[in-house]
Formats: C-alpha cells, structure tokens, sequence
C-alpha cells in the first residue's frame, strides 16, 4: 500500500499531471481489458481537469471504452446546477459525445434511499455480481477534511460494507448519495485533486495528523495506489 505525493508549484501543472496520469492508466487498462472504469469526483476542482481531458486528450484516449461512474451525488434533480452529473455532462460527456450508455447518473428521481440501492444494483450489474472494482477513483478534499459525502461525524464513517449509502448531512442541509469508503479503497487507483491553500489545514490533518477518522473522514482513504495531487499552497502545511 503506497501512498505518493505529487506536489506541482500550480493548479496547472496539477491538472496537467493529473490528466496525464489518467490518460496514460486509461491506455493501459483498454489494452488490458478492453474497457477503462473510473469514478469521477463531484465539486468545482474537477472541472479544469474534465475541460483538460476534452479538448488535449480528445484523440489519444479511445473513448468509447470508458465507463463513467459518480463517487457521490447530491439529492438533487440531474438537471439542477448543484448536480454532479451536469457539470460532468457539459464538461466532459458533451464534449466527447460520450455514449449515454456509458455514463453511470445517479437516480436522484427515486429519493436518496432507492437512489443508493438502485446505483449498488448497476454495479453488481456492471461488475457481474463481483466487487465492484474501479480502475481510477478521483476524489477531492473538503476544507473540513470530507471526500466524497463522508462527512465528519456522520454514519457512513463506520460503514464497513462496500455500498452505496444515502445519508443527510446537517453541516449542507442536503441528502447526499456516497459510496463508503471501502468501495473507494477496493479500486486499483486512487487520485486526490487538491490545490489552493484554503485545503492546506486539511491535507495536513489527513496526511500527518493522528488518526481520528470522525474528525477528518479522508483518512479512511487507502489504496494500493494512493496518489495525492497537490499545488504548493496545498502542501504548504505538510512537516514531512
């Protein structure tokens, strides 16, 4: 289990890095398996890095064989501008003319609960019953120390069951769809999109504070690659 600090001094150089890290495991896994799985991150960082994989990986990632799944998803309808799956579609799906059936939305039509039980069935589907397994699972850093909708202090923390789990979380007054972080931890790549000294605080206490899992969820992260993409500004906190 390795973790990996890539540490650029700008926000640029980390898209740059991280699209190229995507890419090149993309290539490896089509030639491996004919198909590329990833689950992409929610918030606004990952929007520089879809429009990045759009425009200057548009002819080098064949992209009818990747398979689009959402880590996290908030209770709202796919066409409101809080929604996950929008900024994905029009940063990245639209673009590239992804074939709709290779994009994996979470049904928020459904309520939270049957939306988390309906988005476990698509991927017992999709993986033919076996744990689910992504090749490349993006996630992004809370200022409070959240990835995905693992939220401090919140049940899922303690969720050992690689699932799909519908919480409300008082801290943004919203339902939330999340997959728990064992089913993060069971994929064969893990990247973290962070940059800007607003995280600072908290790639520091993920990083090197001591264990405290309900204080910063992130911690629960682990991988057998483990890749942290980070700016200066980021990574200013760290001792190490």
């Amino acid at each position: 289990m390795g973790v990996k600090l890539n540490i650029y001094k700008t926000d640029t150089e980390v898209l740059a890095s991280l699209a190229k890290y995507f890419a090149d495991l993309a290539k490896k896994y089509i030639a491996a398996n004919d198909r590329f799985t990833v689950a992409l991150s929610g918030g606004s960082s990952p929007k520089k890095l879809h429009e990045l994989l759009a425009s200057e990986y548009r002819d080098t990632i064949d992209w009818d064989k990747v398979y689009f799944f959402f880590g996290d998803e908030r209770d709202v309808p796919l066409t409101d501008s809080q929604s996950n799956y929008l900024m994905a579609k029009q940063t990245l799906f639209d673009p590239l003319e992804i074939d709709p059936s290779h994009v994996f939305a979470v049904q928020t039509n459904l309520g939270a609960e049957e939306a988390a039980k309906a988005y476990t069935l698509n991927l017992i589907n999709f993986f033919d019953g076996h744990n689910a397994c992504f090749d490349l699972v993006i996630l992004g850093l809370g200022d409070n120390s959240h990835t995905a909708s693992l939220f401090p202090h919140t049940s899922v923390l303690t969720d050992e069951s690689a699932s799909i789990q519908a919480l409300y979380i008082d801290e943004v007054k919203m339902n939330r769809i999340t997959f728990t972080a064992p089913l993060i931890n069971n994929a064969h790549h893990i990247a973290f999109l962070v940059y800007g000294a607003g995280k600072a605080e908290a790639v520091k206490h993920i990083l090197e504070d001591n264990k405290n899992i309900q204080e910063y969820p992130a911690q629960l992260i682990k991988g057998n690659d483990l890749q942290w993409f980070l700016d200066e500004p980021a990574a200013g906190k760290l001792e190490k």
